[in-house]
């Protein structure tokens, strides 16, 4: 599992037919910052996934990559390598708060 937040949606009307009526976002992924635990750096990769749970763009999600990803119920023939598996309410790193859903930063 991974963190990332949600920085768009992605429109595909033509695609694989498996994937018809799924819903696409984009993530970024979040990295702990060693020098300073209660901030994120972000990666400089951007990953498009599944999101069966409807996560809305700035929210800070866990993703799953790879065969793992086909593991969330009625994906499991979908030809994709990343999946939505959680929407984060709150992540502490080294007892320092690095974000809470709650906070409008």
């Amino acid at each position: 599992m991974f963190l990332a937040k949600v920085i768009g949606q992605v429109v595909s009307t033509k695609k694989e037919e498996a994937l018809v009526g799924s819903r696409l976002v984009m993530l970024r992924p979040l990295l702990a910052d060693p020098k300073n635990p209660s901030k994120f750096l972000e990666g400089g990769n951007t990953i498009v996934a599944v999101d069966t749970l409807g996560a809305g763009v700035g929210e800070v999600i866990l993703f799953a990559q790879g065969s793992s990803a086909r593991q969330v119920t009625g994906l499991k023939s979908m030809p994709i390598d990343a999946s939505v598996i959680g929407i984060v309410d709150s992540v502490q790193v080294l007892g320092e708060k690095a974000y809470n859903s709650g906070d409008k930063s």
